[in-house]
C-alpha cells in the first residue's frame, strides 16, 4: 500500500466507529499509532525528497535565466560590432535556454504545489495521530477505571453476601470465646482463690455460732424437761 493511499484511509477514517467494532479497542489504537507514525515517516522522507529536487530546480531556473541574458548581451554586442551572423548564434542559444528555462518553471511550479500538499498532509496526519494518542491514554484510564469499579463492586458484594455473613458470625463466636476464656482465667486468680478462702472462713464461724445456739437451746429445753418431772 502506498503512502498515499494509506494516508488517505488514516485521515477519513471514523476511529469511534472503528473502536466500536473492534474486539480490543485499546490494542486497535496502538496499531493505528504504529501504522500513523510509519505513514508520517514516509511522508516526511517523501517532501524531505521533493524538497531536494525543488532546490536543485530552483538553481538550474536561475542558471538558464542567467544564460538566457547574457546570450541576449552578446547578440547586443555583436550586432554594435556589425556582425550579425553572430547575432542571430547568440539569439539562437538564447532561444534554445529560454524554452528549458520555461520547462524549468513549469516544474518549479508544480513541484512547489507537490510540496505544499505533502506538508498539509503531514499537519492532517500529525493532528490525527494527536487523535488517536488523546484516545488511548483516554481508553487505558476507562480500562484502569472499570477495573477497580469491578473490583470495589466485588468487595461490596463479598462483604454483605452470606458467606460473608456467616464469616462475620465465625468471627463474633470466637471473640465470645475468647472473652469467656479470659474471665475464666480471671475467675482462677489468686486474689479470686484468697476471696473464696475468707469467705469460707467466714461462713464456718456463722456456722459455729448457729450450732453453738442450737446446743444451748437443746441444753436449755433438757434441763426445762428434766425440772418438770422432778416438781410432779
Amino acid at each position: 500500500m502506498g503512502v498515499f493511499s494509506r494516508l488517505g484511509d488514516i485521515v477519513n477514517s471514523n476511529i469511534n466507529s472503528m473502536l466500536d467494532k473492534a474486539e480490543d479497542p485499546e490494542k486497535m489504537i496502538r496499531l493505528m499509532i504504529q501504522e500513523m507514525e510509519d505513514t508520517l515517516v514516509d511522508l516526511k522522507s517523501s517532501c524531505a525528497a521533493k524538497m531536494s529536487t525543488l532546490a536543485e530546480m530552483e538553481r538550474d531556473r536561475d542558471v538558464l535565466t542567467a544564460k538566457v541574458s547574457r546570450w541576449e548581451e552578446r547578440a547586443r554586442l555583436a550586432i554594435e560590432r556589425g556582425r550579425d551572423d553572430l547575432a542571430k548564434e547568440a539569439l539562437h542559444e538564447k532561444k534554445q535556454c529560454a524554452r528549458q528555462l520555461e520547462y524549468i518553471k513549469n516544474d518549479v511550479i508544480q513541484y512547489g504545489q507537490l510540496i505544499s500538499d505533502c506538508k498539509m498532509n503531514i499537519g492532517q496526519l500529525e493532528s490525527k495521530l494527536e487523535e488517536v494518542t488523546l484516545k488511548h491514554k483516554l481508553l487505558v484510564q476507562r480500562s484502569i477505571h472499570a477495573v477497580e469499579k469491578k473490583r470495589a463492586r466485588n468487595l461490596v458484594s463479598n462483604a454483605t453476601g452470606a458467606q460473608a455473613m456467616l464469616k462475620f458470625g465465625q468471627l463474633e463466636n470466637r471473640i465470645e470465646r475468647m472473652e469467656a476464656d479470659a474471665d475464666l482465667a480471671g475467675s482462677m486468680s489468686p486474689e479470686s482463690d484468697l476471696e473464696r478462702e475468707f469467705d469460707r472462713l467466714e461462713s464456718d464461724d456463722a456456722i459455729e455460732e448457729e450450732l453453738a445456739g442450737l446446743k444451748k437451746s437443746m441444753q436449755s429445753s433438757a434441763s426445762q424437761a428434766k425440772s418438770g418431772k422432778s416438781n410432779g
